[in-house]
């Protein structure tokens, strides 16, 4: 998956303006225009479109987290230069307070059911043995799930 990709999903889900991404990046002190975050969340073969890049995602995802779990006081944490899939998930989980529990459940609803021992090693540190990569057709139905639990409630 893109990092567009990811960036759509995300606004998608949550149902978020312009103007609520705009804030999100703002949350995180990183200033956005709307033109910007717009020709980012065009399709990839349209003329004016623009590519996120993994450190702006990171912002973002830091964002997420200052809107759904409140900013911390001080300076705000550097966003990763390589943005790995695990990472994303890790910024998901803090973001939304899940819990393994809920990443399972997360995943049942998708119908993609997996167990909490690969919950657990999706969250690892990569150097260690137990780690495992988390590869884009589990982070495509992560997302799938996080559509069915919030969006797909709220539309229904």
């Amino acid at each position: 998956m893109t990092n567009n990709d990811i960036l759509k999903r995300i606004r998608y889900i949550f149902d978020y303006s312009d103007e609520q991404m705009i804030a999100i990046f703002d949350s995180a002190d990183y200033k956005v225009t709307r033109s910007l975050v717009t020709d980012w969340l065009k399709s990839d073969d349209h003329e004016e479109f623009k590519e996120i890049y993994d450190d702006q995602l990171a912002i973002f995802l830091n964002g997420l987290i200052n809107e759904k779990r409140g900013k911390k006081e001080g300076e705000q944490p550097k966003p990763e230069k390589i943005l790995e899939n695990n990472d994303i998930l890790k910024k998901l989980k803090i973001a939304l307070k899940l819990k393994t529990e809920d990443i399972t459940a997360i995943f049942k609803l998708a119908g993609k059911p997996i167990s909490p021992h690969e919950v657990t090693a999706f969250l690892r540190n990569p150097k260690q043995s137990q780690y495992r990569p988390f590869l884009d057709q589990y982070l495509r139905n992560f997302l799938n799930g996080l559509q069915i639990k919030f969006r797909d409630k709220r539309d229904a």
